[in-house]
């Protein structure tokens, strides 16, 4: 019998105010998997990952982690346990990029953060340089680099990412497949919200959302082998 995922989501229903955005979606992450939620602006994306990791309340559904249930714990118990979060905009401009890393690590004992921080430097050399300097006078590739890392600076099991190439250049989305794939290889787990289907190359499994609804749930592969879905979804940049 297959092990409970280490992430799953079930029936999620959500929105704002009187506008429901989310109508019954789901996703589930096994130990060491990379799935992809792939959809256009508009689809609900967004919602969908601060619901997972606690910053809007579902309407009706349920989410588990770990093998608990965690559907209305606090965003700091979900951190605590092993989730991180990394929105699209990802850091705070006015702190500089060491603040931003401490913050990301905050309920990391001090020693290992202080490893973790070294270690992190070492994997993202161009914000070593500006460890002191303001998160808001990096590049735009530099600000998603110190977003990455920290997300990663409390060594999470599980980390949602809201469109990490968001705003990249091409050489700047080649340098975040690259520093996702190196984690991916170390057995971290993630739930990639994305259009650009380059990270497709990343993932052991796809969802695609639309319209706040799960319309394909498989395989990349199975993904490419459906016509449909091929010609709805591919043309995505």
């Amino acid at each position: 019998m297959p092990s409970e995922p280490l992430f799953r989501a079930a029936a999620i229903e959500a929105g704002y105010g009187r506008v429901q955005v989310l109508w019954g979606a789901g996703v589930e992450v096994r130990e060491h998997e990379t799935v992809a939620l792939l959809g256009a602006n508009g689809a609900g994306k967004t919602t969908l990952l601060k619901v997972l990791c606690g910053l809007i309340p579902p309407w009706r559904g349920e989410i588990r982690f770990s093998g608990r249930d965690i559907t209305f714990e606090r965003t700091d118990k979900r951190v605590r346990a092993g989730i991180a979060y990394m929105s699209e905009r990802g850091s705070f401009p006015g702190l500089s990029v060491e603040e931003n890393i401490r913050i990301g690590g905050q309920f990391t004992p001090a020693a290992h953060l202080k490893r973790r921080m070294e270690e992190l430097y070492g994997v993202f050399p161009a914000i070593a340089e500006r460890r002191r300097g303001l998160a808001g006078s990096l590049s735009g590739g530099q600000r998603k680099m110190l977003a990455i890392a920290k997300a990663l600076a409390g060594s999470p099991r599980l980390l949602l990412m809201d469109e990490p190439s968001a705003g990249l250049s091409p050489l700047f989305v080649n340098e975040v497949f690259e520093v996702l794939r190196r984690f991916r290889g170390e057995g971290l787990s993630f739930l990639i919200a994305e259009q650009n289907v380059r990270f497709l190359d990343l993932a052991d499994r796809v969802y695609t959302l639309d319209g706040g609804r799960i319309g394909f749930e498989g395989t990349v592969g199975a993904l490419h082998a459906n016509d449909a879905l091929r010609r709805a979804y591919f043309g995505l940049k």
